[in-house]
């Protein structure tokens, strides 16, 4: 799944250790694993040969240029959600003729830029979204490439904030309207419609919801495919992540994060693996005979990723023991934002401590009571000084990282065998009131 692992009681970042790239750069600190990245995409890409398909990265998962640029070698298409993201794929080296630009809110200098560039195509979430695009094409004497996307009203059981496939969330069209809305937009004449979209959330941990998903577009397709001439059908991402370690596992029990609890791995009910979803969706996708889109983030780069923190100070109350570390919910804020679990542990192992593991709260600096990594978790025994990795903290961590409470957002190391490269250097406090007037 990723290449963190203790040797000799230390934690390892591939060849290198963690605990040392912690001194020399500072925490908190985020640490990549590049070959976990492309471990991570080939197999996906190869588990999916079959199609005729393209694999989209969502960028919006973690957007460093080096991340990036490792898998624009690969070839690698990027979904992107702004100006920004696809100025970024540009000067990481990417090829933009294999991106898709999604997002509810584009805005027209937004599309005009894309359609300047040479997108692949607009994943277009309205009406008013499309009429606006036909304008601008008009305008700029061009096609727009589109694919609709269309809102299955399919529920992922995944969290409140992270499911976008239900007529509850704001993203797409809905199914019962795409048909006509395809009709409008092929008589444009700053359209060209190039294939059909959907995706149903994010972190998706069973099959099921993309099997119930795919069987219920299929109808749709095939008719707009022989209607329009469609070129592509993208089924989206969501290919959820490992957050827990495995339990039980000679039992075959999983940690399933829609009911928050250990259940057994049952056939229905099988924790999603890429042999899995690609011996489901194979055979339904294939007989279309068309080219097929995923826009996967944090399968790619979640579990490649870690956030690395010091312990500041130990606090007991009467009821409650307190780690509080450098590391905040500026840093990384999915347990503020999501309630998400993320497995702790020390990069140094001290296998006299296993056995006294000692309930903590694990909490940032931030003068927010939000501001946690974890609640009463089981930890071994800390001291001052000690570092902790906080782990799976690839996706939508410095991300969606801010400078709340005037904090310098960390430093980005990307890790490549025994080579290290500073993808972003640490924020100096002067940085953060650079373009501020007193």
């Amino acid at each position: 799944m990723h290449e963190f692992r203790y040797q000799q009681g230390e934690l390892f970042c591939e060849g290198v250790s963690v605990e040392k790239l912690a001194r020399r750069h500072g925490t908190p600190l985020y640490v990549y694993s590049r070959g976990t990245i492309e471990s991570h995409f080939t197999r996906l890409n190869l588990a999916l040969k079959p199609l005729d398909h393209m694999v989209c990265y969502a960028m919006k998962a973690n957007s460093n240029l080096a991340v990036l640029s490792t898998l624009a070698r690969l070839k690698a298409g990027f979904d992107i959600v702004s100006a920004g993201e696809l100025y970024r794929v540009l000067r990481a080296g990417g090829d933009p003729s294999r991106c898709v630009f999604a997002g509810v809110g584009k805005t027209e200098d937004e599309i005009r830029f894309a359609l300047k560039t040479g997108i692949y195509s607009f994943n277009v979430e309205s009406e008013a979204e499309l009429n606006r695009i036909n304008r601008i094409g008009i305008s700029m004497r061009k096609q727009a490439p589109v694919a609709l996307r269309v809102n299955p009203n399919i529920e992922a059981h995944t969290h409140a904030k992270i499911t976008t496939g239900t007529y509850e969330n704001k993203f797409g069209i809905a199914y019962e309207t795409i048909e006509g809305l395809y009709g409008r937009a092929s008589r444009m004449a700053g359209i060209h419609v190039r294939g059909i979209q959907m995706h149903i959330g994010s972190q998706i941990t069973t099959v099921a919801p993309f099997a119930r998903a795919v069987r219920k577009m299929l109808p749709l397709v095939r008719m707009l495919r022989d209607r329009h001439q469609l070129e592509f059908f993208s089924i989206g991402g969501g290919i959820g992540i490992v957050y827990r370690p495995a339990l039980e596992s000679g039992r075959r029990m999983w940690w399933d994060p829609s009911r928050k609890r250990i259940r057994p791995a049952g056939a229905a009910s099988l924790p999603l693996t890429i042999d899995l979803y690609a011996r489901t969706l194979v055979p339904l996708l294939k007989p279309l005979g068309m080219r097929i889109l995923l826009e996967p983030g944090r399968f790619i780069v979640g579990n490649a990723g870690i956030l690395v923190t010091r312990v500041e100070y130990l606090k007991r109350t009467g009821r409650k023991n307190f780690v509080i570390v450098d590391a905040a919910m500026n840093d990384l804020i999915r347990p503020a934002f999501y309630d998400s679990y993320h497995q702790i542990v020390p990069l140094r192992q001290h296998p006299k401590s296993m056995a006294g593991m000692i309930k903590s709260d694990v909490v940032g600096p931030v003068c927010e009571s939000g501001d946690y990594f974890a609640k009463d978790r089981p930890l071994v025994p800390v001291r001052e000084g000690d570092y902790l990795s906080i782990m799976s903290a690839g996706a939508y961590g410095f991300a969606m990282a801010s400078n709340y409470n005037t904090r310098p957002r960390p430093a980005e190391i990307l890790v490549a065998g025994k080579t290290v490269k500073v993808g972003r250097k640490r924020e100096t406090i002067a940085e953060l009131v650079r373009g501020e007037a007193a």
